[in-house]
């Protein structure tokens, strides 16, 4: 572990396999990490959650950040005892908003200034602003600001000048997590991200770069905001055998189920990713062999038999059926998306413990 990194031990125990073990609980890995961007993950109460097999949930910096702001979850106790998860929680820094929120954000060297489309209101975050918020929200890990570059096209060219801000940006963080951790027992782990598009030179030294900071994990950003899929299989394939085996590897953003496969089989520990909550919402289920289902189908309408006869979490060992299903959809009733919110998680953290021996 690197130096002065104290929240965290990761332990490696086969190629594919590991623990990381943090202040609020250990964790096999690897694992996929529900989204609670809020500080709930859409429509489950955190008991659901942790009925799935997930071991750590992510809130999101830039949004608890809006509201309720991090003060209040500070004087709560930290964002895992707001929302009564008492687990290993991950922030995000903010970063996925530069990307997710391009039409109403300005980059500059010294931040982002975000316009609020619904109050007009300017918010800017600094490296170091983002750093002060995951502190005060209490995660157990908290990740680097970067500069995330779309790959649909939109910002061809952009990538090494969003390159060398990210790394400038993270030698702040490293600077500010260094001063607010003073006198703390155990402050959180910051994790380094790689960026570089979809170009090998920029990811290697990127990589190189992230993994020369005292940081307690390699984290990899910018991939799944556009490219084909293939592409992004490339480029983990082209980075596996550079990686720090002593450190765990987050794919950031990244949850369908063929993705998960093919990163957990290239050097991947952990990932995190709104899409199985997502698709829930919207009719969408994965059962055996990835097949998607679309429950709002009328083929459904008399189907009586579970989502996934295979699959043992509490929605189709429950007794609820197909049909079922379909008419929670079809009467607008928000269960629906809760129950199939559970199959969809229990279906990738499946997918993770297959890689778990």
């Amino acid at each position: 572990m690197m130096k002065g990194v104290k929240n965290i031990v990761f332990t490696r125990t086969s190629p594919t396999a590991g623990r990381l073990g943090t202040a609020h609980g250990s964790v096999p890995t690897p694992t996929f990490m529900p989204v609670g961007t809020v500080g709930s993950v859409k429509s489950l109460t955190f008991d659901q959650v942790r009925s799935t097999g997930a071991g750590i949930v992510l809130g999101n910096t830039y949004h608890l950040h809006l509201r309720p702001g991090e003060a209040i979850v500070q004087a709560a106790g930290g964002l895992a005892e707001f929302g009564q998860w008492q687990g290993p929680m991950l922030t995000d820094s903010g970063g996925f908003q530069v990307f997710s929120l391009a039409k109403i954000r300005k980059i500059t060297d010294a931040g982002v200034t975000f316009r609020e489309p619904k109050s007009g209101d300017e918010i800017f975050i600094s490296p170091e602003i983002s750093m002060q918020i995951q502190f005060a929200l209490g995660a157990d890990i908290i990740m680097a600001f970067d500069d995330v570059v779309s790959l649909d096209g939109s910002e061809a060219g952009r990538e090494a000048e969003a390159l060398s801000r990210t790394h400038a940006w993270l030698e702040r963080c490293v600077a500010e997590h260094r001063r607010l951790s003073k006198g703390m027992a155990t402050p959180p782990a910051l994790f380094g991200i790689v960026q570089g598009g979809l170009d090998q030179s920029l990811r290697r030294r990127s990589l190189e770069f992230v993994q020369s900071q005292p940081v307690a994990g390699i984290a990899i950003g910018g991939l799944s905001v556009g490219e084909p899929r293939a592409d992004m299989f490339a480029m983990l394939e082209y980075l596996e055998p550079m990686y720090d085996a002593a450190r765990p590897h987050y794919l950031m953003g990244v949850g369908h189920p063929l993705d998960l496969r093919y990163a957990f089989a290239h050097g991947i520990d952990m990932a995190d990713c709104v899409l199985p909550t997502r698709n829930a919402r919207h009719g969408q289920c994965w059962i055996t062999g990835d097949e998607t289902l679309n429950l709002k189908s009328e083929r459904y309408k008399a189907d009586f038999g579970p989502l996934d006869a295979s699959c043992d979490c509490t929605t189709c060992t429950g007794g609820y059926s197909r049909a079922y299903l379909r008419h929670l959809y079809a009467a607008g009733e928000v269960l629906a998306g809760t129950l199939v919110s559970i199959h969809n998680l229990r279906y990738l953290q499946r997918i993770a413990e297959g890689f778990q021996a």
